[in-house]
């Protein structure tokens, strides 16, 4: 088994499309599942597959965040680069935190249109992608 994709459900869709393709994901398809409910299904340039997926369901009212769910978290090559790109692009992220310490990785968090949060995280130099059983021996 394997996961396939996080699923939010968002209440614009089109302002969570703009947040989301700014921050650099990109749309590879859009599904009306009827009276009026809409997903969209994302993912960033080179991911072989979505990974994550808008649902805007408008008749079930108000999203509300903080159910249990925490954040997204996101990898990216170059943090600098990327807050500036992301700056650059009308959003907001925070300032860039060190939560292992200064060898561990980089992070920044965003919020997006719903409450949303998604963390930014650049690996230090030689770590392999993503956060293996490796990392807590």
């Amino acid at each position: 088994m394997k996961t396939l994709f996080v699923s939010y459900r968002v209440s614009d869709l089109d302002r969570s499309l703009a947040f989301y393709t700014a921050l650099g994901y990109v749309a590879l398809g859009r599904v009306d599942i009827g009276e009026g409910n809409r997903l969209v299904l994302l993912a960033f340039p080179g991911e072989p597959a979505a990974s994550l997926e808008l649902v805007h369901r408008p008749m079930d009212g108000r999203v509300e965040v903080g159910s249990g769910f925490d954040h997204l978290a996101v990898q990216v090559d170059e943090l600098a680069a990327a807050l500036d790109r992301l700056t650059d692009a009308g959003l907001e992220p925070e300032p860039v935190q060190y939560p292992g310490g200064p060898d561990g990785p980089k992070t920044s968090w965003l919020t997006d249109p719903d409450g949303y949060r998604i963390e930014l995280v650049e690996w230090p130099p030689g770590h392999p992608d993503g956060i293996t059983a490796a990392d807590f021996s």
